[in-house]
């Protein structure tokens, strides 16, 4: 995902300067000293001098609180011009303290607690900004960017649209909303904002770029490149355009265009974490595994403190990459993505392979157990062409890699789950390791994921609780395993009911109706599966994140099947990077239109693999 740039809330924080000089004017008997410090302060190309000078009125006591508030506040952007988070949340809470009706202040407080991850901070502080001033849009797009970052999509919308309407021409807003209708899911509204902000703002950048990323999301690479080599133009000097672009360019199967963009972002800046895993990631497609752990290495080795989303992300792929490089496994070849996407919700797949058997004694790690469930014969709705196959390739190979017993279940109607599930749940208390792997439908309904049988009907909402099983009941099935419990969904599929399902109240406002009779807030159905809380010892690993669909295979299998089936006999390779491993290669299948998602933590005390050496 990308991460919204700090620059988003420090743009809305250069009133401190004005602030300071509006009160030096208007306390003359301090001309003498704002003629020494006052300048000094609120001025932004030297932090430290800034500091110094502010510091100096901040300790005046003879100034008045006012004063020394702004003081407190532009010492505090200058803190974190300097990444100083911590000095610079002190400076800000010290400035509202002197000043708690400023509502300048709170916003610039609000930034710094969002920049060091104080989300539920950031929006506290943002509050106050909006209880001073109703129609502060700085504050109310400021805190729509915390609920984005916070994960709390629908509220960051909210504020978004709110901005727009008190101001409707700022592009940045319409920018910032398509960045959550992108992690919505919904592509065709984030084109639709970006659009109108860059007819807004011709020359903005960052609408182009995030275009042509949404263009990528949504199948088309050639699009997707006209957006970033725009971008570029206008700006041949933004490191992160370049990137984006050699990403787009490896996903399309050009790799010497590829090479050349994530070496020219290096140029502009040096030691590019994820500059150099995407090269390191182009050298292994071209058939050059020396080169590419030397550029896993270096993004390894960078000195960079740049901690981006993004460069974690590229930390934690090079760490993997290069754990299977050391395995001495040849990696999967995947080949390119299409240039435009034949379909939205298929993407052509090679067929899966299941390994080889290993030697019983690089498979023993503790009894080990799974449950496979596969389903794709559904009564009333299309039948799913992957997930038979899926599972029983699954199974094979769970098998093969010397899994002590793997059951097998197609087609289970609701029963039949069910009773899988509680004669799984005997195994896995006699066991170290657990696991379910599931291949079907899975829908979320009110906060609550549920996996389908396939002879759910799902006619209304409420019908969900008695004709589908709560993924809490698969997970109760797995805590009786002594080491590892394991939980593999590929149930993130668009869900077939939605267009006949008929919606009723949610319980807790089945009472709350109008005057006219009619209810006012209805269940929330989800596109998949929603995020889920687990335990220690555990990991729950989807298919596709939140907002995304998993997407199925046009041959037998579907993309992430194939990918944890080429991967998870890679020996020597803790199994934490096993699952980053696929997540990324389902990204290079998909062109980045799937990415999967790993929930949970496993004990540090023991490492974890699926094959031993």
């Amino acid at each position: 995902m990308q991460k919204k740039p700090r620059e988003t809330h420090m743009q809305s924080l250069t009133f401190l300067a004005v602030s300071l000089v509006t009160i030096a004017l208007a306390t003359p008997v301090f001309a003498t000293a704002w003629r020494v410090d006052g300048d000094d302060c609120y001025q932004t190309d030297d932090n430290d001098l800034s500091i110094a000078a502010c510091t100096r009125i901040m300790e005046n006591t003879r100034q008045p609180r006012s004063v020394r508030a702004a003081a407190a506040g532009n010492r505090c952007t200058a803190y974190g011009r300097k990444d100083d988070y911590r000095r610079a949340v002190a400076d800000c809470e010290e400035a509202t303290r002197l000043a708690p009706r400023d509502a300048n202040l709170w916003l610039s407080l609000g930034a710094m607690r969002n920049d060091i991850g104080d989300f539920d901070g950031a929006i506290a502080a943002y509050d106050m900004a909006i209880r001073i001033n109703p129609r502060y849009v700085s504050a109310i797009k400021n805190r729509g960017g915390t609920w984005h970052e916070k994960g709390a999509l629908d509220q960051a919308i909210v504020d978004f649209t709110e901005a727009l309407r008190l101001s409707p021409s700022d592009a940045t807003i319409y920018n910032n909303r398509g960045l959550v209708w992108r992690d919505k899911g919904d592509y065709d509204k984030a084109i639709a904002d970006d659009s109108q902000a860059i007819r807004l703002s011709p020359n903005f950048v960052n609408a182009y770029a995030a275009r042509g990323e949404i263009w990528r999301l949504k199948g088309d690479l050639d699009q997707a490149l006209r957006d970033q080599d725009r971008a570029i133009e206008i700006n041949g000097k933004s490191a992160i355009a370049f990137f984006a672009r050699g990403d787009t360019y490896r996903y399309k199967g050009d790799l010497t265009q590829a090479l050349a963009d994530y070496s020219r972002a290096l140029e502009l800046l040096p030691d590019y974490i994820a500059a150099y895993t995407g090269r390191g990631l182009t050298y292994e497609k071209m058939g050059d595994p020396a080169q590419a752990r030397s550029e896993f290495e270096k993004a390894l080795n960078s000195s960079s403190q740049l901690r981006s989303d993004v460069s974690r992300s590229g930390l934690e792929t090079a760490r993997a990459r290069l754990a299977a490089l050391d395995s001495g496994a040849a990696p999967p070849t995947i080949p390119p993505a299409p240039a435009k996407a034949a379909s939205a919700t298929a993407i052509p797949t090679p067929q899966a392979i299941v390994p080889a058997a290993v030697p019983a004694s690089r498979a023993r790690q503790g009894r080990r157990v799974a449950l496979v469930i596969g389903n794709s014969g559904y009564i009333n709705v299309p039948a799913l062409p992957n997930p038979q196959h899926d599972a029983d390739k699954m199974a094979a190979t769970l098998r093969a890699i010397g899994f002590d017993i793997v059951t097998l279940e197609i087609n289970d109607r609701r029963e039949t789950m069910i009773n899988a599930l509680r004669n799984f749940a005997d195994e896995a208390e006699k066991a170290d390791w657990a696991m379910v792997y599931y291949a079907g439908h899975g829908i979320e309904v009110s906060g609550i994921n549920y996996l389908v049988p396939v002879d759910a009907k799902l006619a209304v909402d409420r019908d969900v609780q008695f004709e589908a099983v709560p993924l809490d009941q698969v997970m109760g099935a797995l805590d009786g395993a002594k080491k590892l419990k394991l939980v593999l969904l590929d149930a993130c599929r668009d869900n077939p009911f939605a267009p006949v399902m008929r919606h009723t109240a949610a319980p807790e406002v089945a009472e709350n109706r109008s005057t006219a009779g009619s209810v006012i807030g209805t269940r929330s159905i989800g596109r998949g599966l929603g995020e889920i809380k687990v335990s220690g010892g555990t990991l729950v690993v989807y298919a596709a994140k939140g907002g995304q669909l998993a997407l199925d295979g046009e041959g037998e299998d579907s993309p992430f099947a194939v990918a944890v089936i080429q991967r998870i006999a890679t020996p020597s390779v803790e199994i934490n990077k096993v699952f980053r491993l696929v997540r990324d290669d389902v990204m290079e299948a998909t062109a980045g239109r799937q990415e999967p998602y790993t929930y949970g933590s496993l004990p540090g005390s023991e490492d974890f693999y699926f094959v031993q050496k």
